[in-house]
């Protein structure tokens, strides 16, 4: 069987890892020994819209992994892909490591610490933990994977067909950036107004029919991130307004991870995100307002943590 190495036992991480075990060797990494003891000696529980107890490895120790690892899921946030991917230096070194962070950098972040061969990855499904050993799988939607740094379609092809078997959905690209800065302008947009509002990813998103309703900031978000790829030559995959108008048609009230993260009082991904794509519309002279000012607002929200 393939051997798979899950760096990051979050909830992505968390179900990746219990799917992936049903078809391959799978071995979680962990910051703390108790949460992987708990995986070894209770086994990976996922409830929603799967229901099944996986068999896995974990070990909180680089050292520990599995040296024949094949392939490396990189599955923290973003605020710790740089902390992981030091962890890891000299070791992994015949795996394929693929990141799956939301925004844009996390493959340089990586390369800086590793001529590993990259894969990048970007996901929709979600899921909320509730213990070290328990996930509930809560958005049943794809993985997006391409080729990065000497890894080819294929590469990418071979691990979505390992994801789909374990029961989970995942799809390859030749070239991920069109479904990458997608997810970017919508993940930049929801989440930096989701971190301000406090309003969980709802009907409020996508109302447009009176002169206040939220959704008219919204779509003006989104065609500023529209007009920034544009001018990075990016042909989205999807239209980032019609996936907010689908997700809030779903009736599910997602609290995206700014929200989850400022009410927390955790740092946010808002550098990879928001922060990303106003570098990326300076770079290419596109005027940003309303996206700078968001980006700035989410950055506020964090200063205001320690006063």
């Amino acid at each position: 069987m393939t051997s798979v190495v899950i760096a990051g036992a979050g909830s992505i991480g968390s179900l990746l890892a219990a799917h992936l075990a049903r078809v391959a060797d799978v071995t979680v990494l962990t910051r703390r020994e108790e949460h992987a003891a708990a995986l070894r000696e209770q086994g990976l529980r996922v409830s929603g819209r799967s229901d099944f107890t996986a068999e896995l490895d974990a070990a909180a120790d680089p050292a520990a992994l599995p040296s024949d690892a094949e392939l490396a899921i990189l599955a923290c946030k973003s605020t710790d892909l740089e902390p992981l991917a030091a962890r890891l230096e000299g070791t992994l070194t015949g795996a394929t490591v693929m990141t799956i962070q939301n925004g844009l950098g996390a493959e340089e972040i990586v390369a800086a610490h590793g001529a590993w061969p990259l894969l990048s990855a970007v996901t929709f499904m979600s899921g909320t933990r509730h213990g070290d050993a328990h996930v509930e799988y809560v958005l049943d939607t794809a993985t997006w994977i391409g080729p990065y740094r000497g890894t080819t379609e294929a590469d990418a092809g071979r691990v979505a067909d390992l994801i789909e078997a374990g029961g989970l959905k995942a799809e390859a690209f030749p070239d991920l950036r069109p479904a990458q800065w997608s997810k970017l302008i919508f993940n930049a947009t929801v989440n930096g107004v989701a971190a301000l509002t406090g309003l969980p990813h709802d009907f409020h998103f996508a109302e447009t029919g009176e002169p206040a309703d939220l959704g008219h900031l919204v779509r003006d978000l989104v065609d500023e991130g529209k007009a920034v790829a544009a001018a990075a030559g990016v042909e989205l995959h999807d239209d980032p307004w019609e996936m907010n108008v689908l997700a809030t048609l779903r009736g599910h009230r997602h609290f995206p991870s700014m929200l989850e993260d400022v009410e927390a009082h955790r740092l946010t991904e808002v550098e990879l995100i928001n922060g990303a794509l106003v570098r990326e519309a300076e770079r290419h002279g596109v005027s940003v307002p309303l996206q700078t000012a968001l980006y700035r607002l989410v950055k506020a929200r964090e200063a205001s943590y320690s006063e």
